[in-house]
Order: C-alpha cells, then structure tokens, then sequence
C-alpha cells in the first residue's frame, strides 16, 4: 500500500503521519486558552519535535483564531499547516483557504456530522442532504489546496452503508485524507478495526487516500482505539500533547509515539517523532496552559520512570529493562535532579536550562529568569530541575497584557489584611492597596481594583513544587465568566506571591477566550 500523496509524495506503506491537534481540539478544552504568541511558540515546538500536520485552528471561529492560523502558516518551514472547517458552512472554506494561503504546505479539513442522531437532532438534514454538503464542500476546498482531509463527525456511530457512501463522496469530490472520529469516545478497538476494515474493502477509490483516525478517550480507550484502527489500515493519527481534548481528551501523541518505539515487533509502523523532545513539549503545553499532567501520566508523568519499591529498585539497579520498558532518556528524562546553588553563575544556569529544554529563551526572559533564580537561591537551600522549570515558566508566559511586578502584604490575628499590589496592565504600572478576610483575599481584591471584570473563581488550590519547608508554592486558580472558563498557575517561594501569579495568568487566558466563539452549527 504506498500512496502518492499531495503533502508527502510518496508514502511508505508502514509511514504513520502524525496529526496533532492540540491547537485546534486540545484549545477547546473547558479552562484552556492560548493567545497567538503562545500558539506561535506551541507550533515551532510541535514542528521541531517532528509532527507531521497541525491543525492550526478554526480560522471562522474568530479574527484571533485566523490570525493564529495565518501566522503560522506564514511561521513553519516543514509542516503542513491545518485550517479546520464546517464542509457546509458559508465563510468556512473561505477562511480557511485565506488563513493558509501562505503557507509551505497547506491544508483544508472539513466535517460535517453523519450518524442518525447528528443527523436528525443537530443538524436537522436529512441523509442526501448530508451527501450534497459533502460533494460542495470538498470541492470548494480543493480550489484552494491539493491537500484536502474530509472528516465524518460521530463517524464511529454512523451506519456502515451510509458511511461507505459518504467517504465515497469526499473522494470523489477531491477529499485526500479521510477521517473516521470516533467523536464521543464510544467505539472499542473491535469496533475500529471492523469499521476502517470494511471502508477500505468497500469504497470504490479507497486504495488512493490516507485513512485517519481520531479518537476521543471518554471510556480511557482512545490510544488503544488508535491502535487498532492503524492494524486496520489507517496512517494517520489524530492525537495532541498531553492527551488533552474535550471532555476526557484525545489520545495521547507522546503515548501512541512509544507504543510504536517500544512495540515496533508487534507494530512494525514509523513516525518522524524525535522522541527525546517529548518531555519537553508536554512541560511547554503545561506551563502555557496552567494543566499540569497527573504525576503517574504515562510517558511524561513525573512517576513515569520513579520507582518505590525495594523489589523494582534491586531489579532496576541490577539492569534497568527489568522494570523500564524505555529509557528515561528516549522520551527526554534525564537521571540527575539536583543542580545549581546560589554560587552558579550565568554561563551555568545558561546551560542547565538548555539541558532541560529551555533554548528558546529570549534575553529579557534570560535576564529575569536568573534574576528569580539568584533570589530563590538565596532562600533556599536545595534547588532542583522542578524549581527551576517552575520559575523559568513563569517567565516565559509572563508577556502578556497583565503582569506582576510587585506585592507587599500585612496580615495577622489582630487586624485585617491588606495587601500593596503593583501590576502592570498594557505596559502601564498600576499600584492599589486593599483589604480582605485574608491575606489570599487582600491581594485577589487588589486584582480586582487594578482590573475590573466580573469572574467568578471556582478554584484556588496550593501545593509544594519540591520536598521541605523551604520549597517554591505552586498555585492553581480557576476562573469562571460567562460560562467560559480558564485556570492559570503561579510558582515562588512566597505562597501570596505565586497566588497573585497564578490569578494573572488566569486573567490573561480569560482575555483571550473572551473573543473566541464556537460557529454555529449547521442546519438544514
């Protein structure tokens, strides 16, 4: 099975292409956001780590996500950028084709819904209806780019004959990569198998295109799913950073990458992922973010390589593939934690950074990232990797409308809190002092003084980046407005002081999300 395709030429028939769409359906998760300089940063990322085609965005959605998918587009040498639309919708494939038009290697993915219960309850279209959306749809895409992906929605609870008809539209109206989601997380690897199995025996062209698979990890099944569709013919996989997604997320890239390394004997298929920037990617997407990965996460959880127990560790230390079916180092762990101290120059937190990951840095971002470093040393005794990724984090995301530059608080048992805040809004230093219950809500009032908005929070949650009385606070807040929700994260020794972090940041994310909207869907 080798396939000449637009993007790609000539396709080996074990090549897997790597789809990620942590831009596009990881963004839509509830709480998460990016702005442009942050999915600008994400995409050179995805790029150097190998990806094959990111969806860059839904151009209509909003001018912040065309303007996104258009400077990457005009940003990524290698990768084929990816504008996502709604095959009926009346501007869709016009923004989609505009917001790629510059770019190396373009292309236009359209969907529409195929399954009776899409059909009849959202979409209100009846079957041949569906059919001609798809014939138009595809071929309005194609008069902007050769490269054209055609998506069922809810493909996986679509009836067989009717999918078969479908597919068989999309490729006749030019469709070159077919998508089969399994949209809400429903199929089992069973189902999978029998569905891209019986599209490629069925449909008259299917032998020309590259079948892709999508899939959502509602009932934890999405990698295996992944699995399975690719023993079935399927090369190329949907997938995103850290699993994320809507709901429960989609299935995990880093995790489908090492299914393939590891198990290479019973899954004889190739990615071009360069497997050791994994950890780093997925500590990028945590930090823009504010989610970080559960610690047992396979891959890039922090337990993914640690080992507790007497047993594992005499086994490890004997010889490590007794308990480690990969090497820490494969996926970008490295074995030694403690570093620097408040005797570390320049030239050596320099380094330690790049070793970490972090060689994209500016030299504003350099500057103050040491700067905290020096200070932090100074009150601690032990700094490890995690401390300094905390800190440098900080620095990274710290560019966006409103920043922290300084905060002074008075609290006890004897009278009320009150906080001296100073941030800087639209490159404008803006000082209040305000009161509060507490010491948190003194400075979350201060906030408020500063920025007006109506956000309800919902969380506020702190925790100890490292072991001891001396280690860095991280904070996670949760900010609701309008339904719309965001969380943001804040690191520094000073607990008050990584609380008001962690709210900026929220904030920054809610002024991003406040100007995206879903397109309606279509109807008949």
């Amino acid at each position: 099975m080798t396939i000449n395709h637009p993007s790609f030429g000539r396709i080996d028939e074990n090549r897997v292409i790597i789809f990620d769409t942590t831009l596009r359906d990881g963004e839509q998760s509830p709480g998460f956001s990016m702005n442009l300089a942050e999915k600008l940063r994400m995409a050179e990322a995805l790029e150097d780590l190998g990806v094959d085609v990111i969806e860059a965005g839904f151009p209509v959605a909003s001018k912040g996500d065309f303007d996104s998918v258009a400077q990457i587009a005009r940003a990524l040498k290698d990768t084929v950028v990816c504008a996502l639309a709604r095959s009926g919708g009346k501007n869709d494939i016009a923004s989609a084709g505009e917001a790629i038009r510059e770019a190396r290697r373009g292309r236009i993915h359209n969907f529409i819904s195929t399954s009776p219960l899409h059909m009849k309850y959202k979409l209100r279209m009846e079957p041949e209806t569906v059919l001609d959306v798809i014939r138009t749809g595809n071929e309005a895409a194609r008069q902007f780019t050769d490269d054209v992906e055609w998506s069922a929605e809810d493909g996986s609870r679509t009836d067989p004959d009717f999918l078969c008809r479908c597919v068989e539209a999309a490729i006749r109206a030019g469709a070159t990569t077919i998508n089969i989601p399994d949209t809400v997380g429903y199929s089992t690897p069973e189902d999978m198998a029998r569905i891209f199995a019986d599209l490629r025996a069925r449909v008259p062209g299917a032998d020309g295109v590259i079948f892709s698979t999508h899939n959502h990890n509602d009932l934890g099944l999405g990698v295996a799913n992944t699995v399975a569709a690719l023993r079935a013919g399927a090369r190329q996989i949907e997938c995103t950073i850290n699993g994320i997604g809507e709901r429960a997320g989609n299935a995990a890239l880093e995790e489908i990458v090492m299914v393939l390394r590891t198990r290479h004997d019973a899954l004889p298929y190739t990615t071009g992922i360069h497997t050791e920037k994994l950890l780093k990617v997925s500590r990028m997407l945590s930090t823009i973010t504010g989610f970080d990965v559960q610690p047992n996460k396979a891959i890039v959880g922090r337990n993914a390589f640690a080992h507790e127990s007497g047993i594992h560790q005499d086994g490890i230390l004997k010889n490590a593939a007794t308990y480690e079916i990969m090497t820490p180092e494969s996926v970008g762990w490295t074995r030694s934690s403690l570093v620097l101290g408040k005797h570390s120059g320049r030239a050596a937190f320099r380094d330690k950074l790049r070793a970490m990951g972090y060689d994209t840095l500016d030299e504003v971002q350099f500057n103050d990232a040491f700067t905290r470093f020096k200070d932090l040393a100074d009150r601690k005794k032990v700094i490890y990797d995690e401390d300094l990724a905390a800190l440098v984090d900080d620095e990274v995301r710290d560019h966006a409308r409103i920043r922290f530059v300084a905060l002074h608080v008075s609290a006890g048992s004897r009278r009320p809190a009150q906080a001296e805040l100073t941030l800087e809004v639209d490159g404008k230093e803006h000082h209040v002092t305000a009161a509060g219950q507490g010491p948190v809500d003194a400075a979350f009032n201060a906030i408020r003084a500063i920025v007006a908005h109506d956000a309800t929070l919902r969380l506020y949650s702190v925790g100890a980046i490292t072991e001891g009385s001396d280690a860095q606070a991280r904070t996670t807040v949760r900010l609701e407005e309008g339904g719309k929700m965001v969380d943001g994260q804040g690191a520094d020794a000073d607990t008050l002081v990584s609380a008001v972090r962690a709210y900026v940041h929220a904030l920054n994310k809610l002024l991003v999300k406040r100007d995206r909207a879903e397109p309606a869907e279509l109807s008949a």
